[in-house]
């Protein structure tokens, strides 16, 4: 994968400058850089996404053998391993479920206006109409329905969608968002887990969301006996049609009132579940290093990294995730790659991690930047690879601080030209990526995503032929260069 013809490398390195605008950069770095061509990271993606590793699911056997296979591949480039013991993994826990069966059925009350209509059943089809939310427990009921607005509890707040009405042995039929995205305030009641807490503790069976479509999602606990979904937007305006209403209203109401406008519905629901928990389930980072040659700037590191995990097999569904992320993760593959090659190394050292646990809410991002392998003592610049295949441009965010860090990001675009938006990271929410556990603790962030559009998120559509190499090549020159400087950087 490495084989490079010397007519090639000769214009290379005689092109290479010019379009460095003058900095000085040893032959042997443009071979680095100049070694990142398309198909590689290409065909690393397409190893991730296979059927082989059943979707990755941090915990299952799937992304547990993928994270081997991931780990092998450092250690043929010569990376030095985290751990003496352990390798290139960091194992860390991660319960996680499979579902195995699902059908739901909405026995629909008569649309307003039509009174004398029999009720009728609308049998759902699952990816298509509805998805068990994937940390659903097993069961089998049927029940009735209470709209919940935003399903927020927060009298705190002066805010409360259950007042008024009695979820107790019903669903809870609610949007995912807050009366008021710009009040932060709210972001703690708008996490999954916040949500499902707030139903189970209101006494409800399960919390059925509203999404434009439905998709795998396992971010979330299991809660023995509780059964969340989510339904599309088509099948909710079936539930809301014996109150003269549709999705499209209700949502625009209760964003502009920023009031709850909760209500019970005459229509109930028939919902099973069969369902396998395993809660002490372990998950894994690999991490592998390049070490720095400053004696002195050595134990500061510069983290390149990506979630390798996905959403895993259910209802005997693969979610392949080539987009998310086996894009991302093939580009810092890519990347380490490069710098394994290199036998003069930058001043600090350079840190490859691929995460597990991002889809059930950054767990192993977060367990790796609260447990940083010795002897690093310093987060120098965290590079973050997320959404990466699909599109012809990037789009980055940055941290204002230090500044030199945006014009190095700016610098290193001169050469590849793939920058198409930049925005600065002044907040972390319940929607970040992997940076934001090192953003937190202070550590000036890169977040890197192609420009999309990423039109099978969280699908079974999200396979390798959405993909395209030469914007996984782009990301990761860029991703190269900029790291390279960041890293070596008096």
């Amino acid at each position: 994968m490495r084989a490079f013809g010397s007519v090639f490398f000769a214009l290379l390195i005689l092109a290479c400058p010019f379009a460095l605008r003058g900095e000085e950069m040893s032959k042997e770095v443009l071979k680095a850089y100049g070694s990142i061509r398309p198909m590689d990271p290409y065909d690393y993606c397409t190893k991730i996404s296979s059927r082989e590793f059943a979707g990755r699911l941090t915990g299952d056997e799937g992304y547990t053998n993928a994270a081997k296979w991931a780990a092998s591949k450092f250690k043929e480039w010569g990376l030095r391993p985290i751990d003496k013991e352990d390798g290139y993994l960091q194992a860390f826990p991660s319960p996680y479920t499979l579902v195995d069966e699902a059908e739901m059925t909405l026995l629909l009350a008569p649309a307003r206006g039509a009174a004398t209509a029999p009720a009728r059943e609308l049998k759902l089809k699952a990816p298509e109409d509805f998805m068990p939310l994937l940390f659903a427990a097993s069961g089998e009921t049927t029940a009735g329905l209470v709209f919940a607005g935003w399903g927020i509890s927060a009298p705190a707040l002066g805010y409360d969608d259950y007042a008024g009405i009695e979820a107790a042995g019903k669903f809870v039929l609610c949007f995912r968002g807050t009366p008021d995205k710009d009040n932060e305030a709210f972001e703690e009641y708008d996490q999954h887990r916040t949500r499902m807490r707030t139903a189970k503790e209101k006494g409800a069976i399960g919390i059925i969301y509203i999404y434009d479509k439905p998709n795998a999602h396992p971010n979330g606990d299991w809660i023995e006996g509780f059964l969340p979904a989510m339904i599309g937007e088509r099948a909710a305006d079936s539930l809301f049609a014996e109150k003269g209403l549709a999705c499209a209203g209700i949502k625009d109401g209760l964003a502009k009132s920023k009031q709850p406008a909760s209500f019970s519905l005459d229509s109930r629901a028939h919902y099973r579940v069969q369902s396998r928990h395993f809660p002490n389930g372990v998950g894994y980072n690999i991490a592998g290093c390049v070490e720095g040659s400053d004696p002195k700037l050595k134990n500061e590191c510069i983290v390149i990294g990506a979630h390798f995990d996905h959403c895993g097999s259910h209802l005997g569904l693969v979610f392949a995730g080539a987009d998310d992320n086996a894009s991302g993760s093939s580009v810092v593959m890519e990347i380490a790659e490069a710098y394994a090659a290199l036998t003069v190394k930058p001043k600090r050292s350079v840190l490859f991690a691929l995460f597990g646990g991002e889809e059930q809410g950054l767990i192993g991002s977060t367990y790796f930047a609260e447990h940083l392998p010795a002897p690093f003592t310093k987060v120098a610049g965290m590079f973050n690879y997320d959404m990466d295949g699909e599109g012809d441009g990037t789009s980055c965010g940055y941290t204002s601080e230090p500044p030199e860090l945006l014009k190095t990001l700016e610098e290193a675009d001169r050469n590849v030209k793939t920058l198409r938006n930049k925005w600065e990271i002044k907040h972390v929410g319940v929607r970040s990526s992997d940076f934001a556990p090192f953003f937190l603790k202070g550590a000036p962030c890169v977040a890197c995503f192609s420009n999309g559009p990423h039109l099978a998120y969280h699908e079974t559509g999200d396979t390798i032929y959405r993909i395209n190499p030469d914007i996984l090549a782009d990301i990761a020159h860029l991703g190269f260069l900029a790291s390279y400087r960041w890293a070596n950087r008096e």
